[in-house]
């Protein structure tokens, strides 16, 4: 029997039509130009803020550059600086602040904290739920030197600080300044924490709200528990606000050093409560000298933004993002 239909490309055009298949081509680029339209003023504000200052930071950590301003003469010095760096005798020292201060807000706070706060208030009437999620968000929409100077308030010594007048010495203090001589650590934790737990909290928060109803009904039906329908429905549901999270807030943690410098300035003592943000901060802008460090400081910064890169690929790996982001299966019936 004799074929009475041409053969088509995957669009439904004829093969042998060039006509057609120009205004396909045609009809493709338009789209991808389309797409890269919308996607230019990200492009452009990805090169301008990070990555050219990225190879900026690279380049001048091969110098000796020692002003800020470039005012005073600068040459390439190879890896000098690193070396200055690994050899620093408070390398350790910052390096181990850095790790558990960035471990313990994340997993106890930004992310513990905040997705214990979304279940807790998805799970209660919806208007007490609002409230106690905006209750929350004060200390994020509150001015950082506001919010350190309350918990100085809380933290100072007798007969000044609220903390000491209520419980004295639980955390070691004797009535004495908790930033200085008591607990320092705590509270650099518990500032960034509280801030950190309220931006998750909103993010999980969206994500368990647009979990089908059905589906947790019909766990109900079957008889399983609250805990079974958050292990087995809820959190499975949410791995892409999870991943997102984790990367965001270790990032944001590896490089935040605000309140630390508000709250301690890296104190009390030598490094004390310093991070390696605070430390590249310092080495550039604060020294005694002025700012007579800043391709030192450069250094610390570039070392900082490759350990970010490396952890970013791997929660990348760890959640299978490229399954997160695949398109759905539909089978044909």
């Amino acid at each position: 029997m004799t074929q009475s239909l041409e053969k088509e490309t995957d669009t439904g055009v004829p093969a042998g039509d060039p006509t057609s298949q120009r205004s396909t081509l045609a009809r493709r680029v338009r789209a991808t130009a389309t797409a890269y339209g919308f996607m230019g003023p990200a492009i452009v504000l990805v090169l301008l803020f990070f990555i050219v200052p990225g190879i900026l930071l690279l380049v001048l950590s091969f110098t000796n550059l020692s002003s800020a301003n470039f005012s005073d003469p600068w040459s390439y010095i190879g890896f000098d600086n690193f070396s200055r760096l690994f050899s620093d005798p408070f390398f350790p020292k910052i390096l181990r602040n850095t790790a558990f201060y960035v471990f313990t807000t994340l997993i106890f706070f930004n992310l513990g904290l905040a997705l214990v706060l979304a279940l807790v208030t998805t799970n209660i009437p919806r208007r007490a739920g609002f409230f106690f999620r905006l209750v929350w968000l004060l200390p994020r929409l509150t001015p950082s030197v506001v919010y350190i100077m309350m918990w100085q308030r809380i933290g100072q010594a007798d007969p000044f600080g609220i903390y000491n007048q209520i419980v004295p010495g639980f955390l070691g203090a004797s009535g004495g300044n908790l930033f200085l001589g008591g607990s320092p650590w705590t509270f650099v934790i518990l500032t960034n924490g509280f801030v950190g737990a309220s931006f998750g909290m909103i993010i999980f928060t969206s994500a368990l709200e647009s979990i089908p109803k059905d589906l947790i009904t019909a766990a109900k039906v079957d008889g399983a528990s609250l805990w079974r329908i958050i292990r087995d429905i809820k959190l499975p549901l949410i791995k892409w606000p999870l991943l997102f999270i984790a990367t965001y807030q270790t990032l944001s943690l590896l490089t935040s050093f605000e309140y630390i410098l508000l709250l301690t300035e890296g104190g009390p003592g030598l490094f004390t409560t310093e991070v390696w943000a605070l430390t590249a901060y310092k080495r550039a802008f604060s020294s005694y000298f002025g700012n007579s460090q800043w391709a030192f400081g450069a250094t610390w910064a570039i070392v900082l933004v490759s350990v970010a890169l490396v952890l970013a690929v791997g929660y990348v790996k760890l959640f299978k993002f490229n399954e997160l982001i695949e398109e759905p299966r539909i089978e044909n019936l």
